[in-house]
């Protein structure tokens, strides 16, 4: 599905499984109580703002091509390559801000970026051992890197951070993870291509404020046991999850059914910001599956914002 929208939200209401394009931004607001918006950058690039506080997830704004989407599969000697240029353009125009970056997992579609952004915005970033050192072999200052195992709850400045233990997406007939593997923070080695960027471990975020919660999963899986009493606002439900029993039923019924699922880690990064594509039907099985639930689906197109 090419989404195709002058960069506002794409809203599908689960019970009839319809779309409709948002209105103007002032018109969307007056509907809307909460005090946090969300923005998507593309697959699991995800800015979180409450108040003049700006989180972001995953942020992978170079998006170079790797084959991901075709029959062969990503080459695993795609060289990794950080456009500057193209990042620097967003944050020198203020459309772009850190305080806080949140690394799911180690992949290249995830992680290849944040040392740069952290350099430039002097955010916190949060991930695994595996994820700071890959960072710090990248060039990401290692006095912003903050190690996470989950299990934290962190109270901050207008804003809550909750940390969970996920899972990776299990895929091909053999439900494996692609790269995967772990490395101390103790390797200096400078990760080269992109199966130099291990999966090392799996992280969930809960971020909560201005009146609204949302929580995140960078891969089509997830510790049910570690969502017990979780009940988001927003869930961001990556599509996929093929391998996993009852992929999107049981996650919602964990979660309470939350009031919206927006869908995440759908499009073709390949390619560049501003063509949103679906390559392979996934976004529709997921609108699907949230269809037979009570939550209200949500699809934006590269940043598009969105309030619940």
């Amino acid at each position: 599905m090419n989404t195709g929208l002058s960069r506002r939200g794409l809203f599908g209401a689960s019970a009839a499984a319809a779309a409709i394009l948002a209105g103007p931004a002032s018109a969307a607001a007056s509907t809307k109580s909460s005090q946090l918006t969300l923005r998507w950058w593309g697959n699991n690039g995800w800015e979180i703002r409450v108040g003049t506080k700006t989180i972001l997830i995953d942020p992978w704004l170079t998006r170079f091509r790797t084959g991901t989407y075709t029959p062969a599969g990503a080459d695993p000697k795609t060289p990794l390559s950080v456009n500057k240029a193209l990042i620097d353009g967003y944050l020198d125009r203020g459309e772009l801000r850190a305080d806080h970056i949140l690394v799911t997992h180690g992949h290249y579609d995830h992680l290849t970026d944040v040392p740069y952004l952290a350099e430039r915005t002097g955010a916190t970033v949060f991930g695994t051992e595996t994820h700071l050192s890959l960072m710090a072999a990248l060039g990401a200052p290692e006095d912003q890197l903050a190690i996470a195992t989950g299990g934290e709850d962190l109270t901050l400045d207008g804003y809550s951070i909750r940390i969970l233990r996920s899972l990776h997406s299990a895929t091909g007939a053999r439900a494996r993870v692609p790269f995967p593997g772990s490395r101390p923070l103790s390797r200096r080695d400078r990760p080269r291509v992109i199966e130099d960027l291990y999966e090392g471990g799996t992280l969930a975020y809960l971020v909560s404020g201005g009146g609204a919660s949302v929580l995140d999963f960078g891969g089509s899986n997830y510790v049910e046991s570690e969502l017990a009493g979780l009940r988001p606002d927003v869930v961001l439900v990556p599509v996929g999850g093929a391998k996993v029993t009852q992929y999107v039923p049981r996650l919602l019924r964990a979660l309470g059914n939350p009031r919206y699922v927006a869908a995440t880690h759908w499009d073709d990064f390949d390619l560049p910001l501003g063509q949103a594509k679906d390559p392979n039907g996934g976004l529709e099985v997921l609108r699907k599956a949230v269809a037979a639930t009570s939550s209200e689906f949500v699809v934006l197109d590269h940043l598009g914002e969105f309030t619940p």
